[in-house]
């Protein structure tokens, strides 16, 4: 069984150069929601905000995310567009090794400096290259033999929060990640009262 991340290392977190993170059954509850209008296919998917708190964190402390999902959606292009992660890459035919070789050569990084966050069969050949496997709680059993962490939180359900926060409590890196992002909420707060008071 995974451990849970509470007992994530200083050592192996320190050694995390990049995060990697499966999109349906992690960042979303893995449903999806299909339907037309104006004859056109249109597909929902619910994000989690929370979630995306979490990734601007590990984003700000200086390591790079990047999404691999083995379906093509335009619900995850643009959550991913909003969110501003430095890669996107979505095969339909869920080969996510072979994209994840390729952005590993684009980030100058290697497996054992990876953490990679999955939940259903397409991402083991991903869980069992990278240094840093996790699964969420609600994976399938596939998944867990293979983690070595996971998460007490279902995916699209504040899991990759709490891997976040749990790489970066690691690392010693969360409480200057949340200062910074209160200090940039303060500074904005300030500026807009001082032009509404001058206006």
């Amino acid at each position: 069984m995974p451990k849970p991340l509470s007992e994530l290392d200083a050592n192996l977190a320190g050694r995390i150069e990049l995060v990697g993170f499966d999109v349906d059954g992690v960042l979303t509850d893995g449903g999806v929601y299909l339907g037309t209008s104006e004859g056109h296919r249109v597909e929902l998917k619910r994000f989690d905000i929370q979630d995306r708190v979490g990734i601007k964190l590990l984003r700000d402390a200086g390591v790079p995310v990047v999404w691999v999902s083995g379906r093509v959606s335009n619900a995850t292009t643009l959550c991913a567009d909003e969110i501003g992660i430095d890669a996107l890459v979505q095969d339909d035919k869920a080969r996510k090794l072979d994209a994840f070789v390729e952005l590993l050569a684009r980030f100058a990084v290697t497996f054992d400096k990876v953490a990679f966050v999955g939940d259903d069969l397409p991402d083991i050949p991903l869980l069992r290259r990278v240094g840093l496997p996790v699964t969420v709680s609600n994976a399938v059993r596939d998944v867990t033999d293979v983690a070595q962490f996971t998460t007490t939180s279902a995916g699209g359900r504040g899991a990759v929060r709490e891997f976040c926060e749990g790489l970066l409590r690691a690392r010693g890196d969360w409480d200057p990640a949340v200062g910074r992002y209160l200090a940039e909420r303060d500074k904005t707060l300030a500026e807009s009262t001082s032009a509404f008071t001058t206006n």
